[in-house]
């Protein structure tokens, strides 16, 4: 009897925990900040409640910066059939079309749209 008092307790706190954590893709990214990066995925991070695309990016000035990329909950790309050895390309240059975090926090952004040089190419989110 204990450890049912016990399930109705830790349950609603962790799905009120679960569910403060969420936030709205515009609530953190701006879409008024839009920007194509090129460059090479150097990791994809399979997790929940996003999973993140690491993209290496040269710089002008022939520095590389490495961009953290948000994009949808693993469910939803395995309902679209996409694998996280799809977005890893071998080290080939790929397109993306993303949005900027609306804190200014650097190299931080929301994944719209993947394009890969072979020709394939993933809309990973809806456009806005």
């Amino acid at each position: 009897m204990l450890k049912l008092k016990f399930a109705w307790i830790v349950v609603p706190v962790l799905w009120s925990v679960a569910v403060a954590a969420h936030h709205s893709v515009t609530g953190q990214f701006d879409p008024e900040q839009r920007r194509e990066l090129v460059g090479v995925i150097s990791q994809v991070d399979w997790i929940n409640p996003h999973t993140y695309l690491h993209l290496e990016v040269s710089n002008d000035d022939g520095t590389t910066a490495s961009w953290r990329l948000e994009s949808a909950p693993t469910a939803m790309l395995r309902k679209a059939r996409i694998t996280p050895q799809m977005l890893m390309d071998g080290g080939s240059e790929v397109t993306v079309d993303v949005i900027l975090a609306r804190d200014g926090t650097r190299n931080l952004a929301w994944l719209y749209r993947i394009d890969f040089a072979d020709g394939r190419s993933f809309q990973l989110s809806a456009d806005r």
